[in-house]
């Protein structure tokens, strides 16, 4: 009994270390339901809850609801944080999962690498040890392609977040670029047995979906043409963050400039007033203003406009890929 004592004391006493997260398991109903909030209502944006299990390296996702259509007033606000707290409390009535593990939301083609998104981020981790983010794109699975990602921030990340200091010399130190942002983890898609023999029941012999048609339409342009809008914007946005690394660059050149003419000056005065028997001054003066830190822009905002960047270049890069090859294909069909 003391063995089992001394045993127990010392598993308490040890900090459990969580595996890193592998997989992020989803079942088929709540992709369902988040394919159905988002399709709904796009092209607005939506986002809803995520209820699940954290085991081991897998987080589960058994269950979701949406969220209520956010508003800029108070009392709207707080109408929703009621309405989150009396979803969870009758998912509890009736014993299903309403453990958060994280949230959903909607974007228009790709556009979700945001400060507010990171804000999120760090609320949910005040609370929860481990959550993701399910993004969904309706316009991107018009294309005939699921367009879904289950994104995380990553440890390195947040550490800089929390001290905000995104300056040269810190991400130099961590090795951090804008690729080391967020973390997209797998997506598994579970179903119960049920389910499974119930959709192998469905299918018939030879199953031609929606999104098969989808893949073969011809027609690329309206989406090729928003993305080209999207990434035109992104590099004016980039344009203007690289200005305002110049305009500092260009201070701080003039202000070591002015330090060195100001000590190059003082230097001069100190040997005259030691060939006159007199004590030098001090050659740093903080009270000056050219001596003054000059404050550095940080890296946030350039770093998410290059995120977003290379997100447009991969859209536009896989639609034409396979744009060429449908017309390939059907040139080949029209020869016959």
């Amino acid at each position: 009994m003391a063995a089992q004592s001394r045993s127990f004391l010392q598993v308490a006493a040890t900090e459990e270390v969580a595996p890193p997260l592998r997989v992020v398991q989803i079942e088929g109903l709540v992709i369902l339901k988040i394919i159905k909030h988002c399709q709904e209502f796009s092209p607005a944006l939506v986002t809803g809850q995520l209820l699940g299990l954290d085991v081991g390296s897998v987080l589960e996702v058994t269950n979701c609801f949406p969220f209520p259509i956010r508003e800029e007033d108070e009392e709207i606000e707080a109408e929703g944080a009621n309405y989150q707290l009396e979803m969870m409390r009758c998912l509890r009535e009736v014993n299903v999962d309403n453990n958060t593990v994280g949230w959903y939301q909607s974007t228009l083609f790709g556009s979700f690498q945001t400060v507010e998104l990171i804000e999120t981020f760090m609320n949910y981790q005040e609370n929860i040890r481990r959550c993701v983010c399910i993004v969904y794109d309706p316009s991107r699975s018009n294309q005939g392609v699921l367009a879904l990602k289950a994104l995380k921030l990553s440890d390195s990340f947040m550490d800089l977040y929390k001290n905000n200091n995104f300056t040269g010399e810190k991400l130099r130190d961590k090795n951090l670029s804008w690729v080391d942002i967020f973390e997209e983890i797998p997506i598994k898609v579970s179903n119960s047995a049920l389910i499974s023999a119930f959709m192998t029941e469905l299918e018939t012999d030879t199953p031609v979906r929606q999104c098969d048609y989808d893949r073969l339409q011809l027609s690329t342009n309206p989406f090729l043409e928003r993305n080209m809008e999207f990434l035109i914007e992104c590099m004016d946005d980039l344009s203007m963050e690289q200005q305002k690394f110049q305009f500092y660059y260009r201070n701080l050149s003039r202000q070591q400039a002015q330090q060195q003419a100001w000590l190059q000056k003082r230097r001069t005065e100190n040997m005259s007033r030691k060939a006159a028997g007199e004590e030098p001054l001090p050659e740093e003066d903080p009270s000056n203003p050219i001596f003054k830190p000059l404050p550095e822009p940080s890296r946030l905002e350039s770093f998410l406009v290059t995120n977003q960047v290379s997100n447009y270049c991969n859209q536009i890069n896989g639609v034409a890929g396979q744009s060429f090859s449908r017309l390939y294909l059907m040139k080949a069909l029209h020869e016959d």
